[in-house]
């Protein structure tokens, strides 16, 4: 029979004049979601360090390697209820950069490291663009295609992601509080069950609460089945809330759309560009998705 698999977000407030009580913050809320039964957990963009820098110094202070104790002590906590860990942390590469990442754990340890393709605003004053593509690992739950908050405004990333066999999509996020009245709902919850609505797949968005150095989150968390409905999402105004959902994450493999009609079988890619950058001037072929196995 089909597994059923907890997802859930932990949203937290991180502290970026406070990175340990942050990443303490970040392993309570995992252990508490592992407790709960969870088997897939995500937490937010930079949940270690915090998001609105002053400098780059701060940041490079904020940074920790993915070899070190952090990601060693989600690894503990993941393998108390076998579970698998998505969360962004700000990365000490190995090549003495910063980056805006985000880890793969399981109860074996690191199974991969994401850096954040597309940058946000003063993101870039701090961080280094990854220039690895996005990758989909298989996990005992179903394959986990991972990217970071400003990447899922880029389809070509996450429909990438679907077609190289990612049955959920994981996002930690830092969204801004949205400024214009008039949205009724939050952008991340729009973009996140579109992108679940297209390429049938289930979405876990992990956002951040509450403000810092005078900057509001949106706190708009949520996770959203193939069919684009919302399973779970952050209350209005939550600051800190850990989000649970039910979901069969292997259905995603079924694309089909009515009776007749099959999301990913009736495209026809040979009419699509085969290059998307080029129409942009560039002539550099967009990165293939990898799939880690091991």
């Amino acid at each position: 029979m089909p597994e059923t698999v907890t997802i859930a977000c932990c949203q937290t407030v991180p502290d970026v004049e406070r990175p340990e009580a942050s990443a303490q913050n970040a392993r309570d809320a995992l252990r508490a979601a592992v407790a709960s039964g969870a088997r897939v957990v995500v937490l937010p963009e930079l949940s270690n360090s915090g998001y609105i820098f002053r400098s780059a110094e701060e940041a490079r202070a904020a940074a920790v390697p993915a070899a070190g104790e952090l990601l060693r002590g989600w690894a503990q906590e993941a393998a108390v209820g076998d579970a698998v860990v998505i969360g962004g942390f700000c990365e000490l590469g190995p090549d003495g950069r910063v980056y805006n990442s985000a880890a793969v754990v399981d109860r074996e340890g690191v199974r991969a490291v994401y850096r954040k393709l597309h940058l946000w605003n003063d993101e870039a004053s701090w961080f280094t663009p990854g220039k690895a593509p996005a990758p989909v690992v298989e996990t005992r739950v179903g394959r986990i295609g991972v990217a970071v908050c400003y990447d899922l405004e880029f389809p070509e990333l996450t429909r990438g992601l679907a077609l190289a066999g990612a049955e959920l999509l994981a996002l930690p996020m830092n969204w801004p509080r949205e400024v214009d009245a008039t949205v009724q709902e939050p952008v991340p919850h729009l973009l996140a069950r579109a992108t679940a609505y297209h390429s049938k797949v289930y979405v876990a968005v992990c956002d951040r609460g509450g403000e810092e150095r005078g900057v509001g989150f949106q706190g708009a968390s949520a996770i959203v089945d193939p069919a684009g409905r919302m399973l779970a999402a952050a209350h209005p105004g939550a600051a800190a809330e850990t989000l649970l959902a039910a979901g069969v994450i292997e259905s995603a493999r079924d694309k089909r759309v009515g009776p007749r009609n099959d999301a990913f079988a009736d495209r026809r890619a040979e009419h699509y560009s085969t290059n998307l950058s080029i129409a942009a001037g560039r002539a550099d072929p967009p990165a293939e998705p990898r799939v880690i196995t091991t």
